[in-house]
Parts: structure tokens; C-alpha cells; sequence
């Protein structure tokens, strides 16, 4: 669904919000609806909303990443990788 379709009025949605929903769900779209002319809600095919979360998480995690570079603390991977291979070995054993 284009933007400029995509955006509706509350009252186009409430006279046919079985439509919209499936359009959403087979588009995995967005629409805005309005009042009075001014933007006022977003509805997001349920898809698209649990797709936007994952990227959010990730986003998250790169920022505390980036704040641990930033304050030194980090480890090395091949100190990592060191301590992962002794821990199995020690399992092994």
C-alpha cells in the first residue's frame, strides 16, 4: 500500500475496518489515520510490528555494545574463545 493511500480518516476506518486489516495483513503495511485533518494513529499489520521490535532489540544491543567499547570493557574474542575451549576440555575430562 502506497503512503498517499495510506493515509485514511478515523471514519474511513471505522465504516470499513475489516478491509483495512486485511489489506494491512496482506500487504504487511501501515496506515495513518487521522482526525480533523491532523495524523493522530498508526495501524501496522501485526508482522511488521513484531519485525520493527526484532530491529529495535538489535539496535539496542549495538548501542550498550558501543557504550562497552566506549568504557573499556570488553575481552578479546581470542580470550574468549580460550576460555570456552578450556571449559569444554574441563567437561570433557
Amino acid at each position: 500500500m502506497k503512503l498517499s493511500e495510506a493515509i485514511k480518516p478515523v471514519s474511513y476506518f471505522k465504516n470499513h475496518m475489516a478491509e483495512v486489516i486485511r489489506q494491512l495483513n496482506d500487504n504487511q503495511g501501515t496506515m495513518i489515520i487521522t482526525q480533523n485533518g491532523e495524523a493522530k494513529a498508526a495501524i501496522i499489520d501485526i508482522r511488521e510490528f513484531e519485525q520493527m521490535q526484532e530491529t529495535l532489540a538489535m539496535l539496542k544491543l549495538v548501542a550498550q555494545g558501543k557504550k562497552s567499547l566506549a568504557a573499556k570493557r570488553f575481552r578479546p574474542a581470542e580470550d574468549v574463545l580460550r576460555d570456552l575451549e578450556s571449559r569444554i576440555d574441563q567437561d570433557i575430562d
